[in-house]
């Protein structure tokens, strides 16, 4: 961990950019390196390699609390009660502002914690304040080896030592024995519904296009678990009801956007190809049959097929190189007024907090923050406007935190 270092790929950014007449150095994207796949052409100027941008001064870093073990997500309790993070090997636990860390949380479900499985998303309830409500995501043991993403809603207790009433409220169907491509995002939207995002599960990725299976998939359903009752797939035989949109890959990223309400998503490529997802309902998304990547061995996805129009929706954005997307947040905070409404990810591969500026729905520049932190795997807004992220570095993960 080096929370004092000043990244010397931003300093080389700045530098080249400064050397650079001015129309030119604002073209430039971030030096990621060369593509896996160079002969795609995208969809739209503005679809990938984005200019450059760079916060001056930079913001500062600092940890809030060590000896987290793989954390998955974090939540802001509200009230300066501190944060609720969960760790993949199935502890859920309080993070106070100070830094302490609690002991496991009693209650959470049986999980099982093999490669990407474990204890995966938490989300608060809109009215958590007063129902003391939240959401957990995590890969349920289904005997026989089997696993499926599953989601439950349970009550934080008063003294923070525990959850209770636990009620599960969705399980991906049907179960598989690879332990990965779970996805798992939970997601409160402003219908009163719950989005939750899957993935393919890695050796099945041809059931992302069935509609019949919660698989590659944003799934919707009530705080009681009850499908969505205005299904876009109401009319497809077979269809499951509770699916949303279909065709990703891994969704591990998810948010709502406070201006309009809009639902985006972030999902994992093979080789290339991560991918800003815009939801539209009953949306088809592509995957397998169209991507900007590669099979990791260099071969093709399917029949190398690039392009998504006209049957499937394109990414607003995509990565290659891959930044290994973790999860996101719309920036709706005070202290830093320029990235109002911007998209801040965290990226693993990218080991960096990936700012994303956002002119309504296209994105018109990249920055990364906390360049060379360690593998980001969530990102969250503080009461105070700063920026709060876990990293997934095994028993040596932190919480850290960027601020003016």
């Amino acid at each position: 961990m080096r929370p004092t270092l000043r990244p010397t790929m931003r300093l080389s950014l700045t530098l080249a950019a400064l050397a650079l007449p001015a129309a030119q150095a604002a073209a430039e994207p971030w030096p990621d390196g060369a593509p896996n796949r160079t002969s795609v052409a995208p969809a739209f100027a503005e679809q990938t390699r984005a200019p450059a941008r760079i916060t001056d001064p930079a913001p500062e870093m600092s940890i809030v609390a060590e000896g987290l073990v793989s954390p998955w997500a974090v939540a802001v309790l509200p009230d300066q009660a501190g944060y609720i993070v969960t760790e993949r090997g199935g502890a859920l636990r309080h993070v106070r502002r100070d830094g302490t860390v609690s002991a496991p949380l009693d209650g959470t479900p049986e999980v099982v914690a093999e490669r990407q499985g474990g204890l995966l998303d938490v989300a608060l309830a809109p009215d958590f304040a007063d129902s003391r409500m939240l959401y957990l995501s995590f890969s349920a043991p289904e005997g026989d080896g089997l696993s499926a993403t599953a989601a439950v809603r349970a009550k934080l207790s008063n003294d923070l030592s525990r959850i209770e009433d636990v009620t599960e409220i969705f399980r991906q169907t049907p179960p598989d024995a690879t332990p990965g491509h779970y996805g798992s995002r939970v997601v409160p939207l402003p219908d009163g519904t719950i989005a939750i995002t899957t993935g393919d599960r890695m050796r099945h990725m041809d059931r992302a296009q069935d509609p019949g299976t919660s698989y590659g998939a944003v799934v919707r359903v009530t705080p009681e678990g009850e499908p969505a009752t205005d299904s876009p797939f109401v009319d497809i035989a077979g269809a499951l009801p509770e699916l949303h949109s279909q065709g990703h890959r891994n969704v591990q990223g998810a948010a709502v956007n406070p201006a309009n309400g809009s639902l985006w998503v972030l999902e994992h490529g093979p080789a290339g190809g991560d991918e800003l997802n815009l939801i539209e309902p009953g949306g088809n998304y592509g995957w397998p049959l169209a991507s900007y990547g590669l099979n990791y061995d260099g071969n093709q996805i399917g029949d190398g097929r690039a392009a998504h129009a006209p049957e499937f929706l394109p990414p607003r954005y995509y990565w290659d190189p891959v930044i290994a997307p973790g999860g996101m947040v719309f920036y709706d905070g005070a202290m830093f007024p320029d990235w109002q409404g911007d998209i801040l990810a965290a990226g693993l591969v990218a080991q960096s907090v990936v700012r994303l500026d956002l002119d309504q729905d296209t994105v018109t520049g990249e920055e990364r923050l906390a360049e060379g932190v360690g593998r980001v795997r969530d990102v969250a807004v503080d009461h105070d406007g700063s920026v709060l992220f876990v990293t997934d570095e095994g028993d040596a993960s932190s919480l850290m935190r960027l601020s003016r």
